[in-house]
C-alpha cells in the first residue's frame, strides 16, 4: 500500500491560509536558510524542496505550490523550460525567480517563460518577502536595483528609440501580416495573398499582439497608422 511521502504529508497538514512554496535550488545550505526565513513568516509555508528542473516539475506535480522559488543555472533541465511545463500544467502557481545575474536578457526570459518575478541573491531579505507578497497577489516584481537600472535606461532613450526597438522586434513577415491587417484584410484574405494556412497567419497576429503589447485588431491598426505603417488619405 502506497503511503503519501513526508513532504505530501507536510503540504496537506498546511492551512488554507498560507502559501504553500516550493523551493528550487541546487545549493543545499541556500535552500535551508531560504525555508527558515519564510517559515518565520505566519503567511509562508514551504511545502517542498527541489534541486533542479526536473525535480521542480515533479514536486510541483505532486505537492501543487501557490508559489515557486526558482533559481537560474541549474544542471539539467534549464529552469526556464522547467516553468514552462509547471505552468502549462498549473497556470495559477506563481514564479519567483530568485539569481545572482543582473541581466536584461534573462530578465527577459525568465519573463517569457512565465514568471512573474525576479530578484537578485543579494537583495535583502525584506524585499524578497514583498516580492513573494506582490505576486501572490498576482502583481509583478522584479528586483529594486535591476528595475531603477531599467527605468534609467529608458528615460535615457528617446520615444524615436523606443519605437525603433519595439519594431526591430518584428520580422519581415510579421511587418507584413500587420500592414495587411491594418490595411482592413481578415486573417483568410492575408492566407490567400501570402499563400499561407489561416493557422499561421494566426499565429502572427498573436505574435505581433505581443511582442507590441496590444490587445485586439483595432489597437493594431492605430498603431500602423501612428508609425506610419500604412496611411490615410
Amino acid at each position: 500500500m502506497l503511503t503519501p511521502s513526508s513532504e505530501s504529508r507536510t503540504a496537506m497538514t498546511v492551512s488554507m491560509s498560507r502559501s504553500r512554496i516550493l523551493i528550487t535550488d541546487d545549493h543545499t545550505l541556500f535552500r535551508q536558510g531560504l525555508k527558515r526565513l519564510l517559515e518565520s513568516e505566519l503567511d509562508f509555508a514551504v511545502v517542498g524542496e527541489a534541486r533542479n528542473g526536473e525535480e521542480a516539475v515533479e514536486r510541483a506535480r505532486e505537492l501543487r505550490p501557490d508559489l515557486i522559488i526558482m533559481d537560474i543555472g541549474m544542471p539539467g533541465l534549464s529552469s526556464f523550460e522547467a516553468v514552462r511545463r509547471i505552468r502549462k500544467e498549473r497556470p495559477e502557481t506563481r514564479v519567483l525567480f530568485v539569481t545572482m545575474y543582473d541581466d536584461e536578457d534573462y530578465l527577459a526570459e525568465c519573463l517569457d517563460a512565465g514568471g512573474a518575478g525576479y530578484i537578485l541573491k543579494d537583495t535583502p531579505a525584506d524585499q524578497l518577502i514583498a516580492g513573494l507578497r506582490e505576486i501572490r497577489r498576482g502583481g509583478k516584481y522584479l528586483s529594486p536595483r535591476l528595475l531603477a537600472r531599467l527605468v534609467d535606461g529608458l528615460r535615457a532613450r528617446s520615444p524615436e528609440d523606443r519605437f525603433k526597438s519595439r519594431l526591430s522586434m518584428l520580422t519581415p513577415r510579421e511587418r507584413e501580416v500587420l500592414k495587411l491587417l491594418a490595411e482592413g484584410n481578415s486573417v483568410k484574405e492575408i492566407a490567400y495573398r501570402l499563400n499561407l494556412s489561416i493557422k499561421t497567419v494566426e499565429a502572427h497576429k498573436f505574435n505581433l499582439m505581443r511582442k507590441l503589447d496590444l490587445h485586439n485588431k483595432a489597437q493594431l491598426v492605430q498603431y500602423a497608422i501612428k508609425r506610419k505603417i500604412i496611411k490615410i488619405a
